[in-house]
């Protein structure tokens, strides 16, 4: 990838844009197109193909998306399959059409089989149900993926899909409903702190097991596939590490040093009971996450307790 080229991040102001805008910058790129949902709104068709007529962008990072945990898939699903399918179809037909010579797409590892074998290798994909309770948002990645391949194969656009395990880290979303995991229990446990509140209720058994990758290491491993000749078409990109929500949640407990009880609801969805994926293909490149869990959550956790002050 030429750092003098044009090159575009669409969501540059989401958690993945913004993280694979500060890696940009840091790298010395010296032409990156960014815009705001006020300035460019990419559900609009015509909108997205008078930008890119106007732009030329050579190079696009497609990291817009309408995203949330479980309780937001769940009362949204409309919402989740037709603005992802708006704003990826908008942008990859307009990239293609446009001359960019490279194009990364940023999938979900929701896009696969709720029970499929573990761990996940991207040849999964479309072998069994998927988790219901976020199907539409998975359905519309899948889509996006899908579109990459056809418009390889019919017109060698050159298009990545990356499908990251759970992400946290600087930008995170800790809306006290429409958040994933890490960000919810950070909220959650560090205002039950401050409060002194003598106990916390966690959604779900605690049993489902997860992995997690710091967004700055997700940014790098794009980066990576961005920059490499003849780089694979789909890539999980993973920590290589889980463990139990429960686990999750005393770990995040103790870093915000939070003493009170932890209680599970079951009533509450689990959502898919393990997802790790297999990173055999970043790891035949040499990839791999740099950043511990502990520390990245801590960081996180500082983060947010500044932010409320």
């Amino acid at each position: 990838m030429d750092l003098d080229a044009r090159i575009y991040i669409a969501g540059h102001r989401g958690m993945v844009g913004s993280a694979l805008l500060r890696r940009l910058q840091a790298m010395g790129a010296t032409q990156l197109l960014t815009r705001s949902r006020d300035e460019l709104d990419l559900v609009d068709q015509s909108a997205v193909a008078d930008f890119f007529m106007r732009e030329r962008p050579e190079y696009v990072f497609l990291a817009a998306a309408k995203v949330g945990g479980i309780h937001a898939n769940n009362t949204y699903p409309a919402e989740f399959i037709q603005q992802n399918l708006a704003i990826q179809t908008n942008i990859i037909h307009s990239a293609w059409r446009h001359g960019c010579r490279k194009l990364l797409f940023l999938g979900s590892s929701c896009i696969y089989p709720r029970d499929c074998p573990q761990p996940i290798r991207e040849s999964y994909l479309l072998t069994g149900p998927l988790e219901p309770t976020n199907e539409a948002y998975a359905i519309a990645k899948i889509a996006g993926l899908k579109m990459c391949q056809a418009y390889r194969i019919q017109y060698g656009f050159e298009a990545i899909s990356v499908m990251p395990t759970n992400l946290y880290g600087p930008g995170d979303n800790y809306h006290p409903e429409n958040s994933h995991v890490a960000a919810a229990l950070i909220r959650r446990f560090h205002e039950a702190k401050i409060a002194g509140a003598s106990e916390v209720t966690v959604w779900g058994s605690g049993k489902p097991l997860r992995e997690f990758l710091h967004v700055d290491d997700f940014a790098d491993a794009c980066l990576t596939l961005m920059q490499r000749p003849n780089a694979p078409e789909v890539a999980n990109i993973g920590s290589g590490h889980e463990l139990s929500v429960a686990e999750l949640a005393r770990l995040i407990a103790e870093l915000t040093g939070y003493t009170g009880r932890i209680v599970f609801d079951p009533t509450k969805p689990d959502g898919t009971l393990r997802k790790r994926l297999d990173t055999s293909v970043m790891d035949t490149i040499g990839w791999h996450a740099s950043t511990p869990l502990r520390a990245g959550l801590l960081e996180a956790i500082n983060a947010f307790a500044a932010s409320r002050h």
